[in-house]
């Protein structure tokens, strides 16, 4: 890589984190709710595990009940009230081999209460009036709006390299943009550790003042869910096409695989490859569209870390290739680096992230500089909060499945053509629902 970072963005840098670990991880400190961290101290201790396993349940965490019940199942495995309890969350999240398969281990217990026997049967009646479906279908539908400061990325200076020569960068800086999108989604089981997802969205983007960035765009995505060696694995193949209101019309196949897997309790990795083959429609209106069909290969490796039930991290690591028909100007290498906390509230999730993007290109680009290949940087950071409406209004949203989504994004670029030095701040907002 040819560009070097300028003290400037290691400040921004510094000052985010700053102001990270002063402000915002201090206040963590009161927490009246029974942590991760207390948990993996008292393993055994049954009042301490089971308030838990509550608690989760009621922040909608049922993952982590289950594997809280399933841990106690084992370190008290004459306690009935226990299995009782596992299976009634089993049932509610509509799991039924799991529940079936502790049935029948409960009715061969000898040692079985009238009452206890008489609340198992009712269990296993209402696992029976529950008719499993083959497929799952889900809607969503969002709505969205983002203000920005710099939306055509204007140098600091308002000048802009063309052909070697200094001229005005006369582009608007200030726009706002809203979006909408709708997706439908089928789901259906394959085994007892696979699933197949088929997916097709439409999103559509307006600009209030300019329209150049204005599309609409449609997509399909079809995908499997498995476990192999311990490993969750993600095959997919996706095909999409957006249609520019000032552009020329793109279309985009791609495939590629994400895998999962845990070390412990607290450690994560997941990484994944992706192969895209983009084109644009080239006609007699645009008639460089063909010269930015490029072919596309990433890479990401990601590592999460949960300190406590509230805070986690994520590092994560990526590497991209395109190759365009035109090479000047198209053909570039994009190494990433990010860094992430993310605060699980009870009243609110907040994830913060601070990343960097070095872009080196292969060619040089004629129409902006002859005398150099281009190579930049750029440091964004960005906060999101998301809550659901139902936490506050139980009326409006009783199952909790309409989200608010507020988020502040900063991009710093510095390059070593003019073309590409430029700050950019944006706002967010957006209504997501779930059905």
């Amino acid at each position: 890589m040819k560009f070097c970072i300028s003290k400037y963005i290691w400040k921004n840098i510094f000052i985010n984190f700053l102001v990270l670990f002063i402000f915002i991880l201090p206040s963590l400190s009161v927490e009246k709710n029974i942590t991760y961290m207390q948990i993996l101290q008292k393993p055994r201790d049954l009042d301490l595990n089971l308030k838990y396993a509550q608690q989760q349940g009621k922040m909608g965490n049922y993952k982590q009940t289950i594997s809280t019940l399933e841990r106690l199942t084992m370190l008290y495995p004459d306690n009935i009230e226990i299995k009782l309890y596992l299976l009634s969350v089993l049932v509610q999240i509509d799991s039924p081999d799991k529940a079936k398969s502790l049935i029948e281990e409960m009715k061969l217990r000898t040692d079985l209460e009238s009452e206890d026997l008489e609340t198992l049967q009712e269990i296993e009646q209402d696992l029976k009036d529950k008719e499993p479906g083959l497929w799952n279908f889900n809607t969503d539908i969002s709505i969205a709006s983002l203000i920005s400061n710099n939306v055509n990325s204007v140098t600091k200076n308002r000048k802009q390299s063309e052909e070697g020569e200094v001229a005005e960068f006369t582009s608007a800086m200030f726009d706002k943009t809203s979006s909408g999108g709708i997706s439908f989604s089928a789901t259906r089981p394959i085994g007892e550790e696979s699933s197949f997802l088929a997916n097709i969205s439409h999103t559509t983007s307006n600009q209030h003042q300019e329209h150049d960035d204005d599309f609409q765009s449609y997509g399909l995505t079809l995908g499997l869910d498995t476990v192999l060696g311990g490993q969750s694995l993600s095959p997919y193949f996706t095909i999409s096409k957006s249609d520019y209101h000032t552009d020329a019309d793109s279309f985009s196949t791609g495939m590629g695989i994400g895998g999962f897997f845990t070390v412990g309790e607290r450690h994560s990795f997941s990484y994944g490859y992706s192969f895209s083959d983009t084109k644009g429609n080239h006609n007699s209106s645009d008639t460089t569209a063909r010269d930015t069909n490029a072919i596309g290969h990433g890479y990401t490796f990601n590592h999460d870390y949960i300190f406590t039930e509230i805070i986690s991290t994520s590092i994560g690591l990526g590497y991209s290739d395109t190759d365009a028909i035109v090479d000047a100007g198209n053909d570039y290498e994009t190494y990433d680096f990010s860094l992430g906390i993310n605060l699980a509230f009870p009243w609110a999730y907040i994830a913060i992230t601070n990343g960097m993007s070095f872009n080196d290109y292969k060619k040089r680009d004629t129409s902006v500089t002859s005398d150099r290949i281009r190579s930049d940087f750029a440091n964004t950071f960005d906060i999101m909060l998301t809550k659901a409406i139902g936490d506050i209004f139980p009326v409006i949203d009783p199952n909790r499945n309409l989200f608010i989504n507020l988020s502040y994004e900063k991009v710093i670029s510095e390059g070593n053509a003019l073309n590409y030095d430029y700050h950019a701040d944006s706002y967010s907002f957006s209504l997501t629902k779930s059905f």
